[in-house]
């Protein structure tokens, strides 16, 4: 399993509840949150395979800022 830690500019739970809907489309077997108290707004993915691309690009397409943390 791997896991990678995006920064994002989510804000509200409600947007995590769709987002995180989205990306299981794409990732069924991950394990996916958000930490909106953490100043990045961090979304973490745990999943077999992840493409860090793909990822900013569903997020960008829905209007949301995402970029790998190192």
């Amino acid at each position: 399993m791997i896991i990678e830690v995006f920064k994002t500019n989510v804000q509200e739970e409600s947007q995590c509840a769709i987002i995180i809907e989205i990306l299981l489309e794409h990732y069924p077997n991950s394990s996916i949150n958000f930490d909106l108290e953490d100043c990045d707004k961090i979304l973490r993915i745990h999943a077999p395979v992840i493409s860090n691309k793909k990822i900013i690009d569903i997020l960008n397409s829905h209007g949301y800022l995402c970029e790998v943390l190192p």
